[in-house]
């Protein structure tokens, strides 16, 4: 029989954890989140909630594998409590509600079985990202992620903001298509 885990034990364990995950944690969030101050409180928010559940009695077995899955949960849940775009500024068609990524997603607080269900379609979707056309994906990425607009886009890049509209659209129709069997299921 093991001795209890004592509380210097667990600080110690947890202090070696954010140290070794750090900093590819703050990558992950970084390539998702445009803004630093952004990312900054997320890592914050990621790494308190590791200290809350590390002290609970049940052990997390997998640390690197909860903190991105955290990390995700958290970045999206950023994403839900900003106002984006105006649907009348998109000039799109009555259903692009439907196409909104967030809509699209299982809560996080909905269960165990959401948050898997959540994981898996969050990894689905990592994989027809990357079978986007670059222009495509990289108007979808801006837009949903990272929450920059039209106009910022059409400044920065110089494109007009209809073709970038376009973009985002057949981006979202594509992964509407790709991911709907596993969001029935």
């Amino acid at each position: 029989m093991t001795a209890p885990i004592t509380t210097a034990e667990q600080d110690q364990d947890i202090t070696a954890t954010v140290l070794r995950e750090r900093s590819r944690l703050w990558n992950f969030i970084r390539r998702r989140v445009a803004d630093q101050t952004d990312a900054d409180d997320i890592l914050q928010d990621v790494f308190y909630e590791f200290t809350q559940a590390y002290r609970l009695p049940d052990p997390i077995e997998q640390a690197s594998a909860w903190l991105f899955q955290v990390a995700r949960n958290r970045i999206i849940d950023r994403f839900r409590k900003k106002k984006e775009v105006a649907l009348e500024d998109l000039a799109a068609t009555d259903d692009d509600e439907d196409c909104r990524l967030d809509l699209m997603l299982p809560s996080p607080d909905a269960g165990p079985e959401a948050a898997y269900t959540r994981a898996m379609l969050l990894e689905e979707l990592q994989l027809a990202l990357e079978e986007l056309p670059a222009t495509q994906r990289e108007v979808f990425i801006a837009h949903e992620l990272d929450g920059v607009s039209f106009k910022e886009m059409a400044e920065q890049t110089g494109v007009s903001i209809n073709t970038l509209l376009a973009r985002k659209r057949y981006a979202v129709l594509f992964l509407r298509q790709r991911l709907q069997a596993l969001y029935d299921e």
